[in-house]
């Protein structure tokens, strides 16, 4: 909770302790005037959300008591109602403001500040997902740079369409996420960029989830000096907002279509792993697996979004905002969840990209057959053991020039995200028990050293930062397999 939303309920649940049930009243326009002051203070400072409406409630009740001060004592049952209805609407007071919270984004370190502005790209092939024949792929891509520009408006957190998509994503109302706007993103709309030419990063998020969605992560990595396109995949994210203002959102139909039927060919797969099956004799089982379950249509449709945008940069680059900023030699690509396998897609099938990374999504599709020509880095969460490995197999040729293993313990799936900001409770989150803040840290350090390495030939010393962060396991194989 916020400083005033503390003050607003601590004062009100004082003020009716103290009348209603020790008859201890302050005198009517003292105890009016700290009310109305209080609220006045957080709506001025703060401003109004819906999760503190039960809050709001016992305000309103104080006020009343207030204004109608009676000397009356109640009986004991009616005071035992009372209390029943006050402790209810205080939990509610204090439950629903701590579990959606107006959070703080941790704040870029890097040498420069971020800025960021949207491209909608019209491409010239099908749209397989919609139904009409004539609808060709339309893309939001956020761009994220490097800027020495603090003094634009402050880039909103989550636009309209992800937020819509992300209600309707568990049946609550759209306005629902309005009090996101009350989040300081640490992030510029349209800030100029700053002088120079940088490195060029792609990135892909997770499955109905969105690139607005990684605001820690990317902000972190951009402000080390790099340009990151993040695509929002439509009708797989959680929502776009096109700049006409129609919003699309994932589409769930879709979805339950092409999943229909498919377990069948993950079954073998769960239980080589569940019968205890040795490495070996797992092995074309889970190949199998991998390269035909459909979840392999999506990462090679994805890839194809990542491409898309690759080979616009030498376009972007020769007019417009970013002309002659982008770096098109230094090109490489990352990814979270389904993203980040659709990354790794995107190494092996585009000759301009030159380092990847996959944040904690499993490799579906050809990998297992070949080995990257690129160097690669795979950062797991915290997984238990009792998971099952798929990409033990995905990346058992893994790079003939480096591939990166890292683990970062006590992390969960979505510590990737801005997930355990937004939602600060691990039973919930799925982020593990790892303080937000340093797991967000480690991985952009990670992440942003590997492509200091690979793209910016940069002497980076892996082994200082694998002694610095006790939760970080990092193994590094050349291309003969053999680990650092």
């Amino acid at each position: 909770m916020q400083v005033f939303e503390i003050i607003l309920l601590s004062t009100s649940i004082i003020l009716l302790l103290s009348n209603l049930f020790f008859q201890k009243n302050i005198k009517r326009p003292y105890g009016i005037g700290i009310l109305v002051f209080v609220v006045l203070l957080h709506f001025l400072f703060e401003g109004y959300r819906w999760q503190m409406i039960p809050a709001y409630l016992i305000w309103l009740i104080a006020l009343v008591n207030e204004l109608v001060h009676s000397k009356q004592q109640s009986r004991t049952s009616i005071k035992i109602l009372k209390g029943a209805g006050l402790i209810l609407l205080l939990a509610l007071g204090i439950f629903l403001p701590s579990v959606l919270p107006v959070f703080e984004l941790p704040e870029p370190k890097g040498t420069y500040a971020v800025g960021t502005r949207d491209i909608f790209l019209e491409l010239d092939r099908e749209e397989v997902i919609t139904e009409n024949e004539t609808d060709n792929r339309k893309l939001m891509v956020k761009v994220w740079y490097p800027s020495n520009d603090r003094g634009t408006e402050m880039d909103p957190y989550i636009d309209k369409g992800g937020r819509h998509g992300f209600a309707q994503k568990y049946g609550l109302p759209n306005s629902t996420f309005n009090y996101l706007d009350l989040i300081e993103t640490h992030v510029f709309r349209k800030a100029t960029i700053a002088d120079g030419k940088f490195p060029v990063l792609v990135f892909s998020h997770g499955y109905n989830s969105k690139a607005n969605n990684y605001y820690a992560l990317l902000s972190a990595i951009v402000s080390q000096g790099y340009v990151v396109f993040a695509v929002n995949h439509t009708y797989e994210s959680t929502g776009s907002t096109f700049p006409d203002g129609t919003e699309v959102y994932f589409d769930y139909n879709y979805a339950q279509n092409i999943e229909a039927g498919t377990w069948k060919d993950m079954e073998p797969v769960i239980a080589s792993f569940k019968n205890g099956l040795s490495f070996e004799e797992r092995h074309p089982i889970v190949r199998k697996g991998l390269k035909n379950y459909f979840v392999k249509d999506i990462i090679e449709r994805w890839a194809q979004d990542l491409s898309d945008v690759v080979n616009n940069i030498e376009t972007w680059n020769k007019s417009g905002f970013f002309e002659g900023k982008l770096d098109q030699e230094r090109i490489g690509v990352f990814g979270h969840s389904r993203g980040g396998g659709a990354a790794g897609e995107t190494l092996l099938t585009n000759d301009r990209v030159k380092a990847g990374t996959n944040i904690d999504g499993v490799q579906w599709g050809r990998i297992v057959d070949t080995s990257f020509d690129d160097p690669f880095l795979f950062i797991s969460a915290d997984w238990p053991e009792e998971k099952e490995d798929l990409n033990s197999h995905a990346y058992i040729n893994k790079s003939n020039v480096a591939f990166y293993e890292a683990k970062i313990m006590n992390t969960g799936h979505s510590s990737f995200m801005d997930i355990p900001f937004m939602i600060p409770l691990e039973a919930l989150n799925q982020a593990g028990d790892i303080e937000p803040g340093l797991g967000i840290e480690i991985t952009s350090k990670l992440v942003t050293l590997f492509f200091d390495k690979h793209l910016r030939s940069k002497e980076v010393d892996f082994s200082s930062l694998d002694s610095r962060y006790e939760q970080l396991k990092l193994s590094i194989f050349k291309g003969n397999f053999s680990a650092d």
